[in-house]
């Protein structure tokens, strides 16, 4: 069975040294019951929904409240603004095509976000919703800790104004569109800078963040290509796991890579050592 707790108090580890780190991101995926997952909505389910949706974040207080942007006649300065902030989230996306997400685009679809644009909320993209916290710096913790309060918010919200529930089975946790995500759907990631893991091969740094069962990625997404010693780093897994565990992980795992990074840079450009940190570490294989 799969077991959730965003209990962010859980958390009892922190980034040790947050220079290299230029930004931290965690998102997760929900799905309301009563709705069809994207591949399957109808036209009528989806406007339903964000009507629900908006009324759900009207009632979002404090550091959570916020405005809604939907993308049908959306002006072209608000439109930009969402670009500039790399907030908004494009048709033309081949997979969600192939799998029918894309239907009847742009209606039924929007973005939420709080006054300091640290909390967003994708409506009917690739899920029902995509819920964001995010900020400059490395401070974890308290990105998890505001995506909690405002899942909770929302949640709440949901139940009172239309008896609504997120989709969650016992065994697979919180049901998504994309099998990946089944689980908790979340992805807890930071932009961090690694110079020395980027001297000693970037196939190392992969080694390593499977030994560490995290992901690497450039910091422009997945089919962002390169982006020099900038590495987007988050957990691999989102079943079988809680949230807690996962952000603990991810925590754990950038820790040991900034640590072992600042080693490989003071060991370039020559490494003679056969007991080198890379080759401690890491297997011929």
């Amino acid at each position: 069975s799969h077991t959730s707790d965003m209990d962010s108090s859980k958390v009892k580890v922190k980034i040790e040294d947050e220079g290299p780190i230029v930004s931290t991101r965690i998102r997760v995926g929900r799905n309301v019951e009563g709705f069809g997952l994207s591949p399957g909505i109808t036209k009528q389910q989806r406007i339903d929904l964000e009507k629900m949706m908006e009324k759900a974040f009207g009632t979002l207080e404090g550091p959570l409240a916020g405005k809604y942007f939907p993308l049908l006649g959306m002006d072209s300065a608000t439109k930009q603004q969402l670009i500039d902030d790399h907030f908004l989230f494009m048709e033309g996306d081949k997979n969600l095509q192939l799998a029918g997400m894309e239907r009847d685009w742009p209606e039924g679809r929007g973005i939420f976000h709080n006054a300091a644009k640290e909390f967003l909320v994708w409506v009917n993209e690739e899920d029902q919703l995509r819920i964001i916290s995010m900020q400059k710096g490395g401070n974890v913790n308290e990105v998890f800790e505001r995506l909690a309060k405002g899942i909770a918010a929302i949640e709440k919200s949901v139940a009172s104004s239309a008896g609504k529930k997120f989709q969650l089975h016992p065994k697979y946790g919180y049901l998504h569109s994309c099998p990946s995500n089944l689980g908790t759907g979340m992805r807890a990631s930071v932009h961090v800078h690694l110079p020395g893991w980027v001297k000693a091969g970037r196939n190392f740094l992969k080694a390593r963040c499977e030994q560490l069962g995290l992901q690497p990625r450039g910091s422009r997404g997945e089919s962002g290509g390169d982006t020099g010693d900038l590495f987007d780093i988050s957990n691999k897994h989102r079943l079988g796991y809680s949230e807690v565990e996962l952000v603990t992980k991810m925590i754990e795992g950038v820790n040991a890579l900034i640590k072992e990074d600042k080693e490989l840079q003071a060991s370039f450009p020559v490494v003679k050592s056969e007991a080198s940190l890379v080759k401690k570490h890491l297997s011929p294989e």
